[in-house]
């Protein structure tokens, strides 16, 4: 019988090692520190980010209903339910440089959204095209909610592996599944509130 070997990539704060009996294979579950997203080693040493779940939480900060936070730190968005109670999700926010807080609202929704990258995303990356229809290939993914004032959407996204990770250009992503849950919640005109 093969030696097993359980191999690490990142601290973990929370492990479970399961077997399984055909190929004799370890799988670990971990808890990345800095993101709060769980991630599985696999036997030959590489990562794999495990879905980052929505659920519904205690909440006694002080926004109304139907306000969204963003906890850029946190790399989670809330969506206040009243009551006491707010929905949680998992989102990819800003990479370094392109961070941002403030308080705004949603100004526009759409399904399925065409994407123009604005001018200044051409200019650094000029290999991106002007123009991209609607659908599954398209990096807002399967729905976009536009805030107000500023170059951003919260949208889904085709790469589902960068949600709870700093990536974007200041977009805030979501897992397809979970902006399609929101949008039905959100109205034109509700609040968001980044918080760095």
């Amino acid at each position: 019988m093969s030696k097993l070997l359980r191999r690490s990539v990142l601290p973990a704060i929370v492990s479970l090692t399961t077997f399984s009996a055909s190929s004799m294979s370890v799988l670990a579950y971990e808890v990345d520190p800095l993101t709060k997203q769980q991630v599985q080693s696999i036997e030959d040493g590489r990562t794999k980010a495990m879905p980052i779940l929505r659920e519904t939480v205690n909440y006694d900060g002080p926004y109304n209903r139907g306000t969204i936070v963003i906890s850029t730190a946190e790399r989670r968005m809330y969506y206040i339910l009243g009551d006491g109670k707010a929905l949680k999700y998992g989102v990819g926010v800003g990479r370094p440089g392109f961070e941002w807080s403030g308080s705004k609202n949603i100004t526009m929704k759409r399904e399925w959204p065409d994407w123009r990258p604005p001018a200044q995303m051409l200019k650094r990356r000029p290999d991106l095209p002007k123009y991209m229809p609607g659908g599954e290939n398209n990096p807002l993914g399967a729905r976009a909610m536009y805030i107000g004032g500023t170059l951003y959407r919260i949208h889904g996204s085709n790469e589902p592996e960068t949600i709870g990770q700093a990536v974007s250009s200041g977009c805030i992503r979501m897992l397809n599944e979970d902006v399609i849950d929101l949008y039905e919640r959100v109205k034109v005109g509700s609040r968001v509130v980044v918080t760095r």
